[in-house]
């Protein structure tokens, strides 16, 4: 009887290890194979519950937490997902209820998604062994490397994406912006129209096959560019103020005034770059157009906002005067016979001299005028001068001096004079120095109109 037992007992754990590792190779992996079609079933509550006993009894069963993973994944917890494949990417073994590639390719979208750049790259370098010729595994590459400013590396696997797959939009969009910022233009704008024609709604690329286009002075076909970008709701005040730029370097003004007023319309940050810019070209437009009070409204908003930004507080000092001096007011805003009238006005009030001709530019006039003593110098020639009137808010820069003295040569005129409401650049002071050619700065036209009846002429007519 006690050898039939001794015998036993060793009998009886020879079959519990049997039935142990019966459970564990039959029954387990049916059980790890059922979540996967519970997922299936959209029952994901059982299948998440299934999957947790199974990694309480092992938790290195890499099967169940993948499976784990893909079941958070369909209930939309992506961080608790992450969690689960971060488990299997530690252990490490992969069968066919956990496929390297399709695994991979899932932990590297849930790595960009969460903004963890360099474990995202470790993937997709991984999966280019794993599948060297698919053309998505580079496009990611190539993107990641451009995310971590390497851009030699981002070109190079962008490129061979789109050798790989030459239909590949996206990666031709990628490729363009990084040859646009590498100062490669021609190349850029080849990258981009392919992936427009691929795929045309990649409203970015638009709005960046406009940046260029616009830099190359091609304003028509930027225009264009730049009208499709503002599709997307994130780009519609930037292309407005792009396409506003246009038509100012166009000089469409009255075309330019109303896009920038639709950028600044669509604003719900006042403080965003693009805001400020779109009130800055506005207010350009307007001090052109000579509507000072306009542009004087929008450079205090963006004063109001951020007063280093740009030339704001210069121009708002440079206009102080126009606020409490009505007759710089009138000088820079009347119109251009009115304006003719009041330089007229300073020439015989306030240099005495008789006007003999005078004649419309750009932004001002010319006046030629004598000396007016006809008494005592009766019997002089009286030798003409050319004066030019300038109203703009540039400076007076050397090469338009230099347009002034040729302009006294052609009419054989040798004195001269030019008036501005602004100034004179460095160079064009220190070239004026030795010449007859006088400058009046700002301020001296202010003394000079303060001395004049600028109205009178225009009460005569």
């Amino acid at each position: 009887m006690i050898l039939a037992i001794i015998i036993a007992i060793p009998l009886s754990v020879i079959i519990g290890f049997l039935l142990y590792f019966l459970i564990k190779s039959i029954i387990l992996p049916i059980k790890v194979e059922s979540i996967a079609k519970l997922i299936k079933q959209g029952k994901l509550q059982q299948a998440i519950k299934t999957a947790k006993a199974i990694i309480q009894r092992e938790p290195r069963n890499a099967e169940a937490h993948y499976l784990l993973g893909n079941a958070y994944l369909a209930d939309n917890k992506a961080e608790l997902a992450l969690m689960e494949f971060k488990m299997v990417n530690q252990i490490a073994l992969f069968s066919p209820l956990v496929p390297e590639a399709e695994f991979r390719k899932q932990i590297a979208s849930l790595f960009v998604r969460f903004n963890q750049i360099e474990e995202a790259l470790k993937e997709y370098l991984l999966l280019i062994k794993l599948e060297p010729y698919t053309a998505e595994h580079y496009y990611w590459a190539g993107k990641l490397f451009s995310e971590r400013n390497r851009t030699d590396m981002a070109i190079s696997y962008l490129k061979k994406a789109v050798e790989l797959d030459p239909r590949h939009g996206k990666a031709h969009y990628e490729l363009g912006v990084l040859l646009y910022r590498d100062k490669r233009p021609i190349e850029a704008k080849e990258e981009l129209e392919t992936a427009l024609r691929l795929q045309n709604d990649l409203n970015q690329a638009y709005y960046l096959l406009g940046k260029i286009q616009k830099e190359s002075h091609d304003y028509v076909a930027a225009l264009l560019s730049f009208e499709k970008a503002i599709r997307d709701p994130e780009l519609k005040i930037k292309a407005l103020v792009e396409r506003g730029g246009c038509y100012m370097s166009m000089n469409a003004i009255d075309k330019a005034i109303p896009e920038l007023e639709r950028a600044v319309k669509s604003a719900t940050d006042e403080s965003s770059p693009e805001v400020l810019y779109a009130r800055y070209f506005l207010a350009m437009c307007f001090e052109k157009n000579r509507e000072l009070d306009r542009a004087i409204e929008q450079w205090e908003k963006i004063y109001a906002k951020k007063p280093n930004f740009r030339d704001v507080a210069e121009k708002l000092s440079q206009y102080q005067e126009f606020r409490t001096d009505d007759k710089m007011k009138d000088y820079l805003t009347s119109g251009q016979n009115e304006f003719i009238e009041i330089c007229k006005a300073l020439v015989t009030q306030g240099l005495s001299l008789l006007v003999k001709d005078y004649n419309e530019i750009p932004n001002g006039c010319d006046i030629i005028a004598i000396e007016g003593d006809q008494a005592k110098w009766r019997n002089v020639k009286k030798l003409p001068r050319l004066l030019r009137f300038y109203r703009m808010p540039e400076l007076i820069d050397e090469a338009t001096v230099r347009a002034v003295l040729e302009q006294m040569r052609k009419l054989n005129i040798t004195r001269g004079a030019i008036f501005t409401s602004s100034g004179f650049s460095r160079s064009a002071m220190e070239f004026s120095e030795s010449r007859p050619l006088e400058l009046y700065n700002k301020d001296q036209l202010q003394n000079l109109l303060d001395r004049v009846d600028i109205y009178s002429n225009l009460k005569k007519s």
